[in-house]
């Protein structure tokens, strides 16, 4: 690390994932007492002097995403306002990026205001994990940095799967998501297909058609995130239907809101491997088909490089 002194804090959404990447830097978390008043109105107090050092909060905008977002505008405005030289939002799951342009007439772009707001507040830098749509990055005018779970899952993926010489297909469940599953189709030497679907409102997807192959083979349905699983789980029956043998679903984040561990639960999804971008809930927690993997060390690894100016990109070559 260069000498200019450096701290990490982190706000409540997931503060077990914070634990293990300020063990993984070798630091301790910052003092920050974050919490409420008895009216909801978030309070923070930096237990510590952050004058002209650099620092990293890490809090995921995750359910319930306004609490949650809430607290890292104040946690950075705090920091602002205490006089840190560089303040770095790290945001392993970035809320509101489904709505990254009009779908319709007088409809918002969410994840611009929201990208406005943290940039506003103060944050001097922002990094996020497996964004919903890249093009989010352009949404801020402060620099912003998008990584990727794909080590982690690919190194699960290989040992689990690859290794016992099983013939796969990486699925993506909607045209949107073809060039990741083309991402995880390279590597892992696998063929590629994609489920043509049909959304009837939000939450609701009805799949369509298949494209490619899957006859025969595992299918690894690959998506970003998880959110009801209608989408996961009809694209589970259409592969089904379509002649594959098994299947198995990856995601970044699993938010698992509403029905989602009834429908896994009910599905013949064999695995759901997710990593720990979200905290799991209880009933997450307690369903034998999910797994959840660490991205603890992809994120200590970027702080670290950003800290020292080096490239990011080339973690994920």
């Amino acid at each position: 690390m260069r000498q200019r002194d450096w701290i990490i804090l982190s706000g409540n959404s997931n503060h077990p994932l914070a634990e293990k990447i300020s063990e993984k830097l070798g630091k301790t978390l910052a003092k920050a007492d974050v919490k409420r008043f008895s009216d909801g109105e978030v309070f923070v107090e930096i237990g510590e002097n952050v004058r002209g050092k650099d620092a990293y909060v890490i809090q995921s905008t995750c359910p319930p995403v306004n609490d949650n977002l809430m607290e890292l505008l104040v946690l950075i405005d705090a920091l602002k306002r205490a006089s840190a030289k560089e303040i770095s939002a790290i945001i392993p799951y970035f809320g509101y990026a489904r709505q990254d342009r009009k779908v319709g007439p007088r409809t918002p772009i969410s994840a611009k205001l929201v990208a406005d707001l943290i940039t506003a507040a103060g944050a001097t830098r922002v990094v996020a994990m497996d964004l919903h749509a890249g093009q989010i990055q352009g949404f801020f005018n402060i620099p912003s940095d998008n990584i990727f779970a794909l080590p982690v899952i690919l190194n699960y993926l290989r040992r689990e799967l690859v290794s016992q010489g099983e013939n796969t297909v990486i699925v993506s469940p909607d045209a949107g998501g073809v060039e990741r599953a083309r991402a995880y189709g390279k590597r892992l030497q696998a063929s590629v297909a994609m489920i043509d679907k049909r959304r009837t409102g939000p939450n609701v997807a009805k799949a369509m058609n298949i494209v490619g192959d899957v006859k025969g083979k595992v299918a690894i349905i690959m998506d970003d995130m998880i959110d009801t699983a209608g989408t996961l789980t009809e694209a589970a029956h259409a592969v089904l239907e379509n002649g594959a043998t098994d299947v198995i679903a990856v995601a970044t984040h699993g938010i698992f809101s509403g029905p989602a561990i009834e429908r896994i639960s009910q599905s013949p999804i064999r695995q759901v491997i997710i990593t720990d971008t979200l905290p799991l809930s209880p009933g997450a927690s307690n369903c034998p088909k999910i797994i959840q993997l660490s991205v603890a060390d992809i994120i200590a690894e970027a702080i670290h490089r950003i800290h020292n100016y080096d490239s990011l990109s080339s973690l994920f070559i």
